[in-house]
């Protein structure tokens, strides 16, 4: 966050026990968009938000910046599921969620450097532009035009962004560009304004009916809204509902004119490639390159702990790949900041959002790191879910759906990690040999996808 126009300073700690009528537990992007949307929609409610370390700790802190309309299940996965109506209906609510966000930061004066500029998903393999063609071809059995997902020639895709070896791309134009940190820290203040009582430095010790244990006091609230992701295993009862899976970043110094003019990415495009194991990157509105991936391990019993959020071999690794996609980088780039953390895989990768009425919680996530937008989709849908709202958001599909629980240990730390390891083989096999990897189509009909 060293570059977010904030002291950072932590807000005053619950002082001792309060009632109010909704509690949110964790004030990342779901926390903060439920308590924005609570507030507009209803003043007169008395909603407190309370965090263990400050706004944004977490990964809406420091995630790669993409407000996109990006669901972890695809838009076939959804149908089979959920049927082909509810399926698109979800897919164009994230769509629209995209121009939410820049709407909110707008009106609410938060400077996140939003830029729409889409994303490009290059092919630099045979086997990746066959999965290209593939994803043109399942958006237009679903009713969406180039307008939504088109498919780029090489020389087009190269002209976008510059990298080596792209023989074509996907691109949307359904995401933009922002400063992760810059927007939460933004709407922390901006639920501030509109009466919202943000309590930093007051870690929950337990969630129960009509009440939020913390170590500052109890809340006793109506409704408790469960706003945790990646931190969720750390509340003793929810341990298996996802698994915290790190995620790893490094960011450039500010790159000269002169590799811009090869490596485009004029519209400040966010870029990934066609692979299996994600990657991730974004030209940032001070020119530099902030790229990063999947890799580093899962540990064992969901631990997450600040030290795991630097793996030299895993940013040494993000280092080569970066290289390797934009040769112009100068060979003694240099690299201001590493950093990583945790976010949230449920068994089936399928992100929910719901309320039990009866027990008077909410909550939202599993969002598989696709969060930016997503979260805003959930703030809203549990806006409209507590003050009773029958609106569209509260039937999309994926409103009270329930994933299975994650193995109990050590099968989930095998099976996990099993994961990582298959995705970055089928990588390495593909360029091998040419051909889609059978091990990596087993892996995701395992997850559900």
């Amino acid at each position: 966050m060293s570059s977010v126009d904030d002291d950072l300073t932590p807000r005053p700690a619950l002082p001792g026990d309060t009632d109010v009528d909704v509690c949110v537990v964790g004030a990342g992007y779901t926390g903060l968009w439920t308590a924005y949307y609570l507030a507009r929609a209803d003043p007169s409610l008395r909603v407190a938000v309370v965090e263990a370390e400050i706004a944004g700790f977490g990964a809406s802190g420091r995630n790669g910046g993409w407000c996109s309309a990006l669901f972890p299940q695809s838009v076939s996965a959804l149908a089979r599921r959920h049927g082909r109506g509810a399926a698109v209906a979800l897919y164009r609510a994230m769509q629209a969620t995209v121009d939410e966000v820049g709407a909110v930061a707008a009106a609410e004066g938060i400077d996140c450097d939003f830029t729409k500029g889409g994303t490009i998903m290059l092919a630099r393999t045979p086997v990746q532009l066959e999965r290209a063609r593939e994803d043109i071809q399942e958006s237009r059995e679903y009713g969406f035009a180039d307008g939504d997902l088109e498919l780029l020639d090489a020389d087009e895709a190269s002209r976008r962004c510059g990298a080596a070896g792209v023989l074509g791309a996907t691109y949307t134009p359904h995401c933009a560009a922002i400063h992760p940190a810059k927007l939460v820290r933004g709407l922390a203040r901006a639920v501030e304004r509109r009466g919202v009582r943000v309590h930093e430095r007051t870690r929950v010790r337990a969630m129960r009916h009509g009440a939020v244990l913390t170590a500052h006091g109890t809340i006793r609230a109506r409704t408790i809204v469960r706003a945790t992701e990646g931190y969720t295993p750390a509340l003793p009862a929810l341990r298996r509902v996802v698994a915290p899976v790190y995620s790893l970043m490094l960011v450039t110094a500010p790159l000269p004119a002169t590799f811009w003019g090869t490596a485009g990415l004029a519209g400040r495009e966010t870029f990934t490639d066609h692979r299996h194991l994600i990657i991730y990157g974004q030209r940032t509105a001070d020119d530099r390159l902030a790229f990063g991936g999947r890799g580093a391990p899962y540990h064992f019993r969901s631990t997450v702990r600040p030290e795991f959020d630097r793996d030299a071999r895993v940013h040494a690794a993000l280092r080569e790949t970066l290289a390797d996609f934009f040769p112009a980088l100068p060979a003694d780039v240099e690299i201001t900041h590493h950093w990583g953390g945790p976010l949230g895989v449920p068994r089936d990768w399928h992100p929910s959002v719901g309320l039990d009425r009866r027990a008077g919680i909410a909550w939202a996530g599993g969002y598989v790191g696709d969060g930016v937008g997503t979260a805003n989709l959930a703030g809203r849908t549990l806006a409209d879910l507590i003050t009773g709202e029958d609106s569209e958001l509260v039937r999309l599909p994926w409103v009270g759906h329930r994933s299975p629980r994650w193995e109990p240990e050590p099968l989930r730390w095998l099976g996990v990690n099993a994961g990582l390891r298959v995705m970055t083989a089928a990588d390495a096999e593909e360029a091998r040999t040419g051909r889609p990897s059978r091990r990596a189509a087993l892996f995701s009909r395992l997850l559900g996808g």
